[in-house]
């Protein structure tokens, strides 16, 4: 006979399953720690009651969907502990869950955030840019010849493939970093930057590069760009 659960064992267990998702699967740490960045940007920024009230429903449906995601794969690999077909689509479709909603509290942190830090970044830009179109030609080469040197020092890879750092990734971030000075317009950054980021991930997905790797290209990519706009300035 089951012994009855009042209604403290039941939150018991219910924090329990809490930690053991945030203990066991890395993309709800990740989650959790967006969340307290987020949070954090929201009290300093003031935002407004209603605006932090989207801001708790968009972070909750996407814990709340994570730990769903994690509890559907765990009764999955226990009941279908074999490859098949049926339990990769259902895995699939709860990851696409995760993802639906983490890009929905995304969508609702830019707009509500897209205010805040429009001017400041515009600021911040105009200290750094310089409009002539040769000076963004000089930072890309730069990138490019930085890219080689390194390359031939540690005898890895080529230009195109494979090696540190990832020159697709150090171009990519290059040109987002060439637009986002020359532009200043915080819209036209975001999306260059997601071109870079979808670039990155297309290189470490693939196995061509390490995350080391693209994440130092990128890197070089960025502080290159900025110092070639800042010397042109002197």
């Amino acid at each position: 006979m089951m012994k009855r659960r009042n209604l403290v064992d039941s939150f018991n267990d219910a924090i329990a399953g809490l930690f053991h998702a945030f203990k066991t699967e890395r993309n709800m740490r990740i989650h959790f720690f967006i969340a307290f960045l987020v949070l954090f940007a929201a009290v300093f920024y003031r935002l407004s009651k209603v605006e932090i009230i989207l801001l708790f429903v968009a972070i909750t449906f996407v814990l709340v969907a994570e730990m769903v995601n994690t509890a559907l794969e765990n009764i999955i690999d226990m009941v279908q502990q074999d490859y098949h077909p049926l339990a990769r689509i259902a895995k699939n479709v709860s990851a696409g869950g995760v993802l639906i909603s983490a890009l929905n509290a995304l969508v609702i942190g830019y707009i509500l955030f897209y205010d805040k830090i429009d001017k400041p970044t515009l600021l911040l830009i105009n200290r750094v840019k310089a409009l002539p179109v040769h000076i963004t030609a000089a930072s890309l080469l730069a990138v490019i010849i930085a890219v080689i040197i390194i390359k031939n020092t540690n005898k890895t890879g080529s230009f195109l493939r494979g090696g540190m750092p990832s020159g697709h990734s150090a171009l990519a971030f290059a040109l987002f970093t060439c637009i986002t000075l020359i532009s200043g317009n915080a819209l036209m950054s975001t999306l260059s930057f997601i071109m870079a980021l979808m670039v990155l991930h297309s290189r470490y997905e693939t196995k061509v590069h390490t995350i080391k790797e693209v994440i130092i290209g990128a890197i070089l990519g960025i502080v290159f760009t900025v110092m070639v706009f800042q010397i042109a300035k002197i």
